[in-house]
């Protein structure tokens, strides 16, 4: 579902309330957890607010939150606290198996691929913004995209021939 776009001058509130969402899911998406998805979430909208930065228009603000969060992501995954932790078991709850089994098999993906499945999919965007925000080239994120279908395919087709 689209929302309005924002006003440029809108308050921070409303921008959390806008982009919270894509914010989070990406973070989740890339992190895998929640509570790193949290940290991640709460570090993009700190940078938010002390920043201040100034938009275009309301895609250049979805490209910075985009970039942002991705960035975050790196970051955390590169901390030393990060390299040196054991990550706990975490269930989340799905309406059905599907979306369990689908949920468990994007997570054995790469970060880089999850990261192009879900701006794909879950936030509708193109091959060509995806490229931009990430500054990748259009071919290696349709690749990106080639390849995380070909292995999530192989991944999901193991499970149920087992």
């Amino acid at each position: 579902m689209k929302l309005q776009s924002l006003r440029t001058n809108d308050c921070v509130e409303n921008v959390i309330k806008f982009y919270g969402n894509m914010v989070y899911r990406l973070a989740f998406a890339r992190a895998g957890t929640r509570h790193d998805a949290d940290d991640i979430f709460q570090e993009v909208f700190l940078r938010y607010i002390k920043k201040q930065p100034v938009f275009e228009n309301e895609d250049h603000r979805r490209a910075w939150f985009i970039k942002v969060t991705v960035n975050c992501s790196k970051k955390l995954w590169g901390s030393a606290w990060k390299r040196k932790t054991v990550p706990l078991e975490e269930t989340l709850q799905f309406e059905t198996k599907e979306d369990t089994d689908l949920y468990n098999e994007l997570q054995q993906l790469p970060a880089t691929y999850r990261e192009v499945i879900h701006l794909f999919y879950y936030e509708d965007m193109s091959t060509e913004e995806i490229a931009r925000i990430l500054k990748r080239k259009s071919a290696t994120v349709r690749t990106q995209l080639t390849r995380a279908r070909a292995l999530l395919k192989n991944l999901l087709k193991e499970e149920y021939d087992v």
